[in-house]
């Protein structure tokens, strides 16, 4: 195998997963990059997205609608540790370096453009930094380290989420295939965080307002998507992300009510209420 061949087997292991019967995480060749911010807009009254540019983002890949990059920042004494390359991964420091995930939302390879949405329902590191991030401001981004790829092969699609997932799903609704089928549930503050969603005809999409409730709290999500009748017989994909504690209705009604096999969900933790830079390990 050469090495063209062996650069570019990420993309052929897509197209057979995508083509096949069950999801599947593909890794890609990992890089740390130096990018630029180009500028930064509102989408909503919830999400804040900083466009990413410059040289650094040369290169950059983006195959999968919930793949995410770490933005890396300074330590509290000023200090700003990179993970260095080794081969096609990151050889990453101990303690790991200040850092936060966060959802490719667009990447478009011609203008060399990378989009980032932050949501901003409360004080944090990254949505601090997105908030004070002005035309030239640099900003260290490792990854993506690969995507969720899911099939075209389901008869309908689950997806559901808060705010956090909200440019995932976005995404993942702009991908489908226009034939798809199936539900977005979107738990958002109120009518002014919704944004427009080019999801297939066959989508019911449901925006669901928490009200004075502060985000992460609340049975509203579990409650309507759990609700749901699906067509007995039919294979069903599910995604859901978002706050932690939110979340285990759903991979109980996945696991116990519809059945599903591991390979036909996937129940992420965004973040935790109260808890920094939360990693769900499940």
């Amino acid at each position: 195998m050469t090495r063209a061949d062996h650069r570019h087997r990420h993309l052929e292991r897509m197209a057979e997963v995508r083509a096949g019967r069950h999801a599947e995480k593909v890794g890609y060749p990992i890089r740390v990059r130096k990018a630029e911010v180009v500028r930064t807009a509102m989408v909503g009254a919830g999400l804040l997205r900083v466009t990413l540019g410059g040289r650094g983002a040369a290169g950059f890949e983006a195959h999968a609608p919930d793949e995410h990059v770490k933005l890396l920042f300074p330590e509290p004494d000023g200090s700003l540790r990179l993970p260095e390359q080794n081969g096609t991964v990151l050889a990453w420091p101990r303690p790991a370096p200040t850092s936060r995930e966060y959802t490719v939302r667009r990447h478009d390879p011609v203008a060399g453009e990378i989009d980032i949405d932050f949501a901003l329902h409360g004080n944090g590191l990254a949505s601090d930094w997105a908030r004070a991030a002005r035309p030239g401001a640099v900003v260290h981004v490792a990854g993506p380290p690969g995507g969720l790829v899911v099939p075209d092969a389901y008869d309908r699609y689950v997806l559901a989420g808060d705010i956090t997932a909200l440019p995932a799903i976005a995404r993942r609704l702009e991908e489908l295939p226009r034939t798809a089928r199936g539900w977005a549930f979107l738990e958002v503050a109120d009518a002014e965080e919704e944004i427009e969603l080019s999801a297939p005809d066959g989508f019911e999409v449901h925006w669901l307002h928490r009200g004075g409730r502060p985000a992460g709290t609340g049975d509203a999500l579990a409650r309507a998507v759990t609700a749901l009748a699906v067509p007995v017989g039919e294979r069903v994909f599910v995604w859901a992300a978002g706050e932690a504690g939110q979340l285990k209705p759903l991979r109980r009604w996945a696991r116990d009510d519809l059945r599903l096999d591991r390979a036909d969900q996937d129940i992420t933790g965004y973040w935790k209420r109260g808890v920094a830079d939360y990693d769900d390990d499940h």
